[in-house]
């Protein structure tokens, strides 16, 4: 059984509040729970979100100590700017996607340069959660 981890960024413990036109009504809690009914088979699945840049980092390293078979990572607002993100992903050596539930190539202008997408094999965008299950479904077969 694979050891998938799905990580979240800075307000993603906001959804289903926060800009519901953009993100939709569900919650962090409803799609952990989705996630969890599809996969729950074929993965075990981690789920870490933090407002904080050095806790993403810390539990990125922790995983590839861990020996994670990949990574579902959305950054949040760190995806624009955060090269230490870029990095921790580069150095984890994990097969990792990266989700972003609005098309950020529809958003403002700084929101559609990523920083982490290098250090990514796939980048999703624009699925909504869907984005996320298509995320873990491609890592499964990797």
């Amino acid at each position: 059984m694979k050891k998938i981890a799905i990580l979240n960024g800075p307000n993603l413990d906001r959804l289903g509040k926060r800009e519901p036109e953009i993100y939709g009504r569900a919650t962090l809690a409803d799609l952990e729970q989705a996630l969890r009914a599809e996969f729950a088979a074929a993965a075990q699945l981690d789920f870490f979100q933090s407002n904080h840049e050095g806790a993403l980092i810390d539990k990125i390293a922790g995983l590839a100590d861990a020996k994670f078979d990949g990574l579902v990572i959305n950054g949040g607002a760190f995806t624009h700017t955060s090269v230490a993100l870029r990095d921790a992903l580069l150095s984890a050596h994990l097969p990792t996607v990266e989700v972003h539930i609005s098309n950020i190539y529809k958003r403002e202008e700084f929101r559609q340069q990523s920083l982490t997408a290098p250090a990514c094999v796939a980048v999703i965008t624009g699925l909504g959660l869907e984005g996320y299950h298509a995320a873990v479904r491609f890592l499964l077969k990797s």
